[in-house]
């Protein structure tokens, strides 16, 4: 292995137009989709994924009330470099294998067709709670605005209504084809980062009372119901795991986009750090920006971080900052559409889903998988049904994504432990890093999956139940009932080991 020094000084290997498909082909696949997507458009796709005004946003009630300022902080720095691990662990993959099929593909080739499976089917769950959560997620806080605006006192039925417009809306700029997203994905990241500043800079210099840093890293709030505190506070990692997750978004678009053995790469390690670190300094700035804990999750809006901004700037500065959160997680949760979509595609064209050839049909105008895109939103729709009666359905649907998102990244990096010998490097790689952070980083996904399949409120009732488990159960079913039936028509190819893998030293 050489020095990172040296290999800076080396130039990056000539990459032509057809190097791409050549990859592609020697992976078992003949190009289908176009590949309009730059490095940065790939990573954009990522961060916005990731959405440091979505995940962030959308899980600070929860983290409230689940150990309160203190585990928000403590466990936003405790688990973004564990996060990093996993996301360094399985961009190495990513640079070998750049497929849309991305983590099941990988499984395949690593451990074999039963592991692929069960991969893929923990990959579509996380996508498809991941649609779900954020979308959801987007109803409230545009339920927020318009309580602002107009007094309007949201219900679960007109939520869900609006939930449903939202997907609709995703699903209709999906069919547009790949430049538009190109262009959405690079605006989002953009805008993110933006718009992250301005709201960083409007609550640290404009408010003229801020809470202390004794309450910023020491208070401790348990409004879950349970009275063990590490229990709560394990808990409360859910708003950090899921709100980092979803970069394997640059792995499904992978062939999408030029030179993607080392631009997808690239765009999971870096859009994980970047999250990391402008994610840490808003969730910073919004809990010293606290002006009223209780009314903060009391508010009219249902919306901590809506009530913060309005505490904190007035009505017209909190509704126009609302907006600026709003348009970033709408774009987020149209590059999740795409993701989850490509994902269905991909499995589909692979004959692992229930009537595989409608799925994986292809629009010959936009080179879009019109039909995979239409069955995400319906089926992240039916996934958010129990909101209408449950008041901790939220919160259950990031429980699901995030267990299907952290199983599913941590089993191909589980299986490159295990089977070195079937595994030869991409040009992005870990060198002699490989092996130990990948095993911090499958112990993590371990722990974390079965953390977040436990009970969140006590007690346990009807209202109250974290349906997370019985979601999961239910996809293995259906993953092993069609399987028994379906498994005949499932087949990866078996990719080959392209010689000009071994020219490339990888470096992050």
């Amino acid at each position: 292995m050489t020095s990172v020094r040296a290999r800076r000084q080396q130039p990056n290997p000539v990459h032509d137009d057809g190097e791409d498909a050549r990859i592609l082909q020697s992976l078992g696949y003949t190009q289908q989709l176009h590949r309009r997507m730059g490095a940065f458009g790939n990573f954009s796709a990522s961060l916005s994924v990731i959405s440091i005004m979505s995940g962030t946003l959308l899980l600070f009630g929860f983290g409230l009330n689940s150990g309160g300022p203190a585990v928000i902080m403590w466990g936003w720095l405790a688990v973004g470099p564990l996060v990093l691990c996993l996301a360094a662990a399985l961009a190495e993959i990513t640079s070998r294998y750049p497929t849309s099929g991305g983590l099941y593909y990988m499984a395949r080739q690593l451990g074999g067709e039963r592991w692929s499976w069960y991969t893929g089917w923990l990959n579509l769950l996380g996508l498809l709670g991941g649609i779900a959560a954020q979308d959801y997620g987007i109803a409230t806080f545009t339920a927020a605005w318009m309580n602002l605006q107009f007094g309007y006192e949201p219900t679960p039925e007109s939520l869900l209504l609006l939930y449903g417009i939202i997907l609709a809306l995703h699903a209709v700029l999906n069919l547009f084809g790949t430049r538009l997203m190109n262009i959405l994905t690079s605006v989002s990241a953009w805008w993110h980062l933006a718009g992250a500043v301005v709201i960083i800079g409007s609550l640290a210099f404009v408010p003229s009372d801020h809470q202390s840093a004794g309450f910023v890293f020491t208070e401790f709030t348990n409004n879950t119901g349970w009275g063990v505190p590490i229990y709560v506070i394990l808990i409360g990692m859910l708003l950090p795991v899921f709100a980092l997750a979803g970069y394997d978004t640059s792995a499904h678009l992978s062939e999408e986009t030029n030179h993607a053995s080392v631009a997808a790469a690239r765009g999971i390690f870096r859009s994980v750090a970047v999250s990391w670190i402008a994610g840490g300094i808003l969730l910073l700035t919004l809990l010293f920006a606290i002006q009223d804990y209780a009314a903060t999750l009391g508010g009219s809006t249902g919306v901590p971080v809506a009530q913060i901004l309005l505490d904190a700037l007035g009505e017209a500065a909190a509704k126009a900052l609302l907006l600026v959160i709003i348009v970033a997680q709408f774009l987020c949760g149209y590059t999740v559409t795409a993701s989850a979509s490509r994902m269905i595609y991909a499995f589909a064209r692979d004959g692992a889903l229930p009537g595989s050839g409608h799925w994986k049909k292809v629009s010959p105008r936009t080179a879009i998988p019109a039909n995979a895109v239409w069955l995400a939103v319906v089926v992240a729709f039916v996934l958010a049904l129990p909101s209408l009666y449950s008041s901790t359905a939220f919160s259950a649907v990031t429980a699901i994504s995030a267990v299907g998102f952290t199983s599913a990244y941590a089993i191909p990096v589980l299986l490159r432990l295990i089977h070195r010998d079937r595994f030869t490097p991409g040009p992005w790689n870990l060198g002699r890093w490989s092996r130990p952070i990948g095993w911090v980083a499958v112990l993590w996904a371990g722990a974390v999956t079965i953390l977040f399949l436990l009970p969140q409120s006590s007690p346990v009732t009807a209202t109250t139940f974290n349906y997370t488990p019985v979601a999961v159960v239910v996809a293995f079913l259906i993953a092993a009932v069609w399987r028994r039936f379906g498994r005949s028509s499932y087949h990866v190819p078996r990719s080959s080991s392209p010689s000009e893998d071994k020219q490339f030293e990888g470096i992050i």
